[in-house]
């Protein structure tokens, strides 16, 4: 069974071949994070492929916080590449959720904590304990909060 880090290094021999620089570049960084990742700690160790998915996930919010700041800073050039650099990683992770997707979800996850007691902003804490696990990797942390704090000010669930 091929690991996603034998994948990563499979799509960079790939790139290489093919001359992508983007691809080439955005794979090494992400490799090169990873290795980062296994000999940082006491033992250096070979990430599992949730850990991995992890510093993919990581490496792409970069990407998009970076490609913003580029575009705020009227850098469109490097805001583009930063945005090429994200659909690279993108291809990595799995499907996001779309927005009803995340809601049905929030909502689920509001009337569990319901039924356990907590209820009103204050429940913030609970909802997101309960929705965390279900989304995994599927919508960006801030995404799910914003859908968490609607759901609550809104009274639905």
């Amino acid at each position: 069974m091929t690991t996603l880090k034998d994948r990563l290094r499979g799509d960079l021999t790939a790139a290489r071949k093919a001359r992508d620089e983007v691809r080439q570049a955005t794979l090494r960084l992400t490799l090169a994070a990873i290795t980062t990742e296994e000999v940082a700690g006491e033992a250096a160790r070979e990430l599992s492929d949730d850990e991995v998915m992890k510093v993919i996930t990581r490496e792409a919010k970069k990407r998009r916080e970076a490609a913003e700041a580029f575009e705020k800073g009227g850098r469109a050039e490097q805001a583009e590449r930063e945005r090429a650099e994200g659909a690279v990683l993108a291809e990595y992770l799995p499907k996001q959720l779309g927005d009803e997707e995340l809601a049905a979800l929030v909502a689920e996850a509001v009337a569990e904590a319901k039924a356990g007691g907590a209820e009103g902003p204050r429940a913030m804490g609970a909802v997101m304990k309960i929705v965390n696990p279900k989304v995994a990797g599927r919508a960006e942390g801030r995404r799910v909060a914003d859908a968490v704090k609607k759901a609550l000010a809104g009274g639905e669930g």
